[in-house]
């Protein structure tokens, strides 16, 4: 049988956001970004985490001619103010809500749902928080968004917040940059705790890494990050980080973005599909087969031109199978993993 992925990170609602797509268009099938429905059904990918991702306005945009050299080290953007985050993350709820009414997604906030969505019309579809700096430090819109379906929130992008500090975009690098979690940013991993939501520790720093370690009592899951020892980059993971996963029953999803995945972090489509089974292969061996899935970055990252859009996933499929995977373990690897972590954080 074809086991459907559940994937863990894309950036739909920011393209909807900036104007660039409409539901309509994703329901119908565009071809302007690397993820619609008609796509979606033919790569086999049967859901994931919908990102709601606020960019600092006048920021520039990553610089990718930086990115293709032998060393880079993007500079930070400066921090974004709670006002503008709140009211972007809210248009991408409405944006989230209206791709539920076409049936374009089954919104889910928990994992039974998403397995019977899986084998539904519409994309399974967990909202998630990619930078929280639409919550104050009060923490008081966490339950207005709590009620919108919001169920996985990552307290950091690759900017400084209320809360701690994300990576730069650094090559090479690892991630002990900076300090941990601020005291804010301790007293949202517990109400998300309290409140079975899930962390995402992409983006943070190893010092927030450790804290987030310390204080949860959830599995620790990295939602769209990769192996350090096969692509020394700041955003991916070190061995000693994955050890902390690992040591809670957590998970890491594979990042499909090139500057992720090649060994030499660079930010181009040329990526051969034995460097994203080096960073499977490195991450099972620490995490173990049910430690692992995919967090592809559809919409928010260059891909290998193999894959090119959401529709590839069906390669790598094939490329998985050729690799040794058997159905068994395909289970696992697209969906099943998913499932046994988000049952275990969420309580069911």
């Amino acid at each position: 049988m074809m086991h459907l992925f559940f994937d863990g990170h894309n950036d739909l609602l920011l393209k909807m956001t900036l104007g660039r797509v409409t539901a309509e268009e994703v329901r119908d099938g565009h071809g302007k970004g690397q993820i619609d429905q008609p796509r979606a059904r033919a790569g086999g990918m049967g859901g994931g985490f919908f990102a709601l991702f606020v960019p600092t306005p006048g920021a520039p945009g990553m610089d990718m001619a930086a990115m293709r050299r032998e060393s880079y080290d993007l500079p930070l953007p400066p921090e974004l103010d709670h006002a503008t985050a709140l009211d972007q993350v809210r248009i991408g709820m409405d944006h989230f809500d209206r791709l539920a009414l076409l049936g374009v997604i089954t919104p889910c906030t928990t994992a039974d749902q998403i397995a019977d969505a899986l084998q539904g019309p519409g994309m399974a579809a967990v909202l998630h928080m990619e930078g929280a700096e639409a919550i104050g430090p009060d923490l008081a819109e966490l339950d207005e968004f709590y009620a919108r379906g919001l169920r996985s929130i990552g307290p950091v992008w690759s900017r400084s917040t209320i809360f701690g500090h994300g990576v730069p975009f650094r090559f090479p690098s690892d991630s002990d940059i900076g300090p941990g979690l601020t005291g804010a940013g301790k007293d949202l991993v517990r109400a998300c705790n309290a409140r079975r939501i899930m962390i995402d520790l992409s983006h943070l720093n190893m010092a927030g890494l450790r804290d987030v370690a310390a204080i949860s009592d959830a599995p620790l899951v990295a939602t769209h990050s990769n192996a350090h020892a096969v692509t020394p980059s700041a955003r991916c993971l070190t061995d000693a980080e994955l050890h902390l996963i690992a040591e809670t029953g957590g998970m890491v999803g594979v990042n499909f973005g090139t500057c992720f995945l090649r060994p030499d972090g660079k930010f181009v489509s040329d990526c051969p599909v034995d460097h994203l089974l080096r960073h499977l292969d490195h991450l099972m061996g620490i995490l173990g087969e049910d430690g692992v899935g995919f967090g592809s970055d559809f919409d928010g990252a260059v891909l290998p031109n193999w894959m090119k859009d959401v529709s590839g996933l069906a390669m790598l499929r094939e490329a998985l199978v050729a690799h040794g995977i058997g159905d068994a373990l395909m289970a696992k690897l697209t969906h099943g993993n998913w499932l046994r972590v988000l049952r275990k954080t969420w309580g069911e």
